[in-house]
């Protein structure tokens, strides 16, 4: 019996970085300990916070004639958005804010690179208003560093259990929040206070149950723990955003020629005894480091992890401002602007290219199309489903009967009333011959069923097969009231038996 061979395998080393420093391959993620920062950047990105969470947590309770103002009621296949009621059948619209949504966020970073995740992405949002409320149950930065690395005590237990407290209750109260787009807010708070035993009526359903504690325990991990990787290493954007970057796209920049050769000086060095000194603006204090969420160093030049956020460029003029030097030595500007030492002019006369240009025109013909077509949507839409049950029967006097189902969606907030003719054909009638005259609720909808008869010789005269025909639904006006009718028209086809 041969003795087997024994198989070749690849050993896993640790792998030497640019330093020379041996780093594992599954080495536990650093903890980023952001310092706070204050400034021009910093007022924009806590403006849009507001706004942004004002939007989001206010929506759902307010109301508009007797319901809730924005609900996308899935049961009812309804969805309420103000003044408009859209239903399955108006999915275009949805399909148009989405290409709006995509050529804005185009156009944006074709200009100024990641606007979109430095200011408004809800990652960097809930990001910063969780940073905000470790910083003030922990402190800064110095402090959190020095509590994490020592020993649990009486203090580190309260606050460290303060801020679990704080971030569980603003994640929870984002997933009620989110599921109050789904099901009514106030009705969903009595059914979580019925099943916590508070009052009376029916619990909270399970599925409501479930996105509640799923969207607030996603808000919790991702804000409070996974910050900076979610952007680095889940979000897709960050990796094909390059294809929308060129050498004129403003992003945030470290001027080289300016900070170069970095390093320590007494604060008391004019800045016009720099360059003899061979010295450049930076005094290589890190602080640019120490308040980026995502722990790159932007004077290593454009990284895919920035965001975008800015906050390098208040901390950087802020020790600017200190030193007494010129602001602006991190800033926004383009790689073409850097690289031939241009003025801000030239710069953004470059940043309007064809490309930004091109995504504007475009931009502004689709939203244009949306406002318009928002506009000019009539108040109700009728639908045409044929009875496949039964496509053609003769009944008394030869007469050839064909029946339909009509849904009537009534987009408005009063209740309507309808006419229903058919036309197309000679001698075709509905029964009664009159015309079927319907009510439909406010925001509601209603399947009508609709019977269609044709006079023998007619039919005989037409032969066999489906002809073609239409339906006439006219919104009827209510007396003393101001709006005119109006009639909508719909395609089918009337069955003529062999």
């Amino acid at each position: 019996m041969s003795q087997d061979k024994p198989r070749a395998t690849i050993p896993i080393v640790p792998v030497a970085d640019a330093a020379g420093e041996m780093v594992s391959l599954y080495q536990k993620q650093a903890t980023i300990y952001t310092r706070e920062v204050h400034g021009w950047f910093a007022g924009w990105r806590w403006a849009l916070v507001w706004f942004t969470q004002l939007l989001f947590y206010g929506l759902p309770w307010l109301s508009w004639n007797g319901r809730p103002m924005m609900l996308f009621d899935l049961a009812a296949r309804r969805f309420y958005i103000g003044p408009l009621v859209l239903y399955p059948q108006d999915f275009i619209y949805l399909t148009a804010l989405l290409i709006i949504s995509a050529y804005g966020l185009f156009l944006f970073t074709a200009v100024a690179g990641r606007l979109w995740c430095g200011y408004a992405c809800p990652q960097t949002v809930y990001t910063e208003i969780f940073m905000w409320v470790e910083q003030r149950i922990e402190g800064d930065r110095n402090r959190r560093m020095k509590r994490d690395a020592g020993p649990w005590t009486a203090e580190k237990l309260w606050r460290k259990g303060a801020k679990q407290a704080a971030w569980i209750a603003i994640g929870l109260w984002t997933g009620y929040t989110f599921v109050g787009y789904f099901t009514p807010i106030r009705t969903l708070g009595l059914e979580i206070a019925s099943t916590l035993g508070l009052a009376g009526g029916a619990g909270v359903g399970p599925w409501e149950a479930f996105w509640v504690l799923f969207y607030g325990f996603a808000t919790y991990g991702n804000a409070g723990y996974m910050r900076e990787q979610v952007c680095k290493y889940m979000c897709p954007y960050a990796r094909f955003q390059s294809a929308m970057f060129d050498h004129d796209t403003l992003v945030i920049s470290y001027d080289e020629r300016r900070g170069e050769p970095r390093g320590s000086r007494p604060r008391s060095m004019p800045h016009a005894e720099l360059a003899p000194q061979g010295k450049g603006d930076c005094i290589d204090c890190g602080l640019c480091v120490q308040v980026c969420p995502t722990g790159i160093d932007i004077r290593k030049g454009l990284q895919y992890e920035c965001i975008g956020c800015a906050a390098c460029i208040d901390v950087c003029n802020g020790v600017m401002d200190k030193m007494d030097y010129p602001r602006g030595l991190i800033r926004y500007a383009t790689q073409n602007g850097l690289a031939g030492g241009w003025d801000r002019a030239r710069m953004w006369r470059r940043v309007l290219r064809p490309r930004v240009l091109v995504y504007s025109a475009i931009l502004v013909l689709i939203a244009g199309a949306f406002v318009t077509s928002l506009a000019l949507r009539p108040a109700f839409r009728v639908d045409v489903v044929r009875d496949r049950g039964a496509l053609a029967r003769q009944v008394e006097d030869g007469r050839v009967e064909n029946v339909y189902r009509l849904q009537l969606m009534n987009a408005s907030e009063h209740a309507t009333r309808y006419r229903i003719v058919a036309t197309g054909l000679d001698g075709l009638q509905t029964v009664p011959a009159a015309g079927v005259e319907v009510s439909v609720e406010a925001t509601q909808s209603r399947w009508v069923p609709v019977n269609l008869q044709l006079p023998f010789e007619t039919a005989r005269r037409l032969g066999p097969g489906a002809h073609r025909m239409g339906f006439e639904v006219t919104r009827l006006a209510e007396p003393g009231e101001d709006a005119a009718e109006r009639t909508v028209h719909e395609k089918s086809t009337f069955v003529v038996p062999r």
